[in-house]
Parts: structure tokens; C-alpha cells; sequence
């Protein structure tokens, strides 16, 4: 089964961050099967593999969904990610995601010295902290992924390498 798991999740990890790459989008035709697929072959295994599955799902939303309310990412982003969560789990998503992060950090760091405007960032970032800190939840203009003034990065590519990293640190 593990050769299933990893075999299906370089494929779609890897097309997935082609096309992020290309178009900065994570198409429904790729991300909604490759979910249901990690459901269904985990499910297979029986009721453990199910509940395992829909745990990964779980987490994938709680940890990737606040930033999607927020704007700051993509639905097809949360999606691949709730796909990863259902091939590999609740514990092995945690990995990746803490990978994922920081591999996005890096990506986002690198993008806005390329853009000149690491400053403007860390001061966005410092505002949604503030926010967080006081309760309080909102969109910021210079952050939602619909602005023109938000500057973004395709998050398909980091979510690859932290999940595939996850797979060799088992």
C-alpha cells in the first residue's frame, strides 16, 4: 500500500505544482479526484485506514483553512493539501505541513526581496499577528490573493516538498 500512497502522491504533487507554476492555480480536475482517490484506497484498508484518512482531511482543513477565510491562499490549495491529508494521515500530514511552511516561508521570503518589498510584507504579517493576537479575524486588502496589491506565491510546489519530505523522514 505504501508504494500506492507515495507513487500517487509524487504524480499529482509533481503535476500539481507544474501547473501552479504556470497558470498560479491548483485545478479542480486534479486536486477533487486525487482527494476522493485517498479516501477510497484508505478506506479500502478498512475502518483504521477510513478513520485515518478522514483525521489527515481534518487536519489539513484546520491548519490550511484559516488562511483561505482569510484570503491569503487558495481553495485549490486547501484542497490538495485535504488530498495529501487523506493518503498519508493525520500524523505524517503534520510533518509535512511544519515542512510545507517552512519551505513556503523560504519561497515567500526570496519573492518579496526579488520584488522589493520584504518590508511591506513583514508589516502585513505583523498585522494579521496583532490581529490574532487581539481575537480578531479579518481579510487585509494587501494580503487577499484577489488584490492587486497582494503579492503571491504559487503554495503547490512547497506543499510537494513537505509532503514528499515526510516520506523520507518516516
Amino acid at each position: 500500500m505504501q508504494t500506492i500512497v507515495w507513487w500517487s502522491n509524487v504524480v499529482v504533487l509533481v503535476a500539481a505544482s507544474v501547473v501552479d507554476l504556470g497558470t498560479r492555480r491548483v485545478p479542480n480536475w486534479l486536486a477533487v479526484p486525487f482527494f476522493l482517490a485517498g479516501v477510497a484506497v484508505r478506506a479500502a484498508a478498512g475502518w483504521h485506514g477510513l478513520g485515518q484518512s478522514l483525521a489527515g482531511v481534518g487536519l489539513a482543513l484546520l491548519l490550511f483553512g484559516p488562511p483561505c477565510f482569510l484570503g491569503a491562499m487558495g481553495l485549490g490549495d486547501l484542497k490538495l493539501a485535504a488530498g495529501v491529508g487523506a493518503w498519508i494521515g493525520p500524523s505524517q500530514f503534520l510533518l509535512a505541513f511544519i515542512v510545507t511552511a517552512m519551505v513556503g516561508g523560504i519561497m515567500a521570503v526570496c519573492y518579496a526581496l526579488w520584488h522589493g518589498s520584504l518590508g511591506k510584507c513583514l508589516d502585513n504579517t505583523g498585522e494579521l499577528v496583532v490581529d490574532f493576537t487581539k481575537g480578531r479575524l479579518r481579510q487585509h486588502e494587501d494580503i487577499r490573493l484577489n488584490s492587486a496589491k497582494a503579492l503571491s506565491i504559487p503554495y503547490a510546489p512547497a506543499i510537494a516538498i513537505g509532503t514528499l519530505f515526510s516520506f523520507f523522514a518516516r
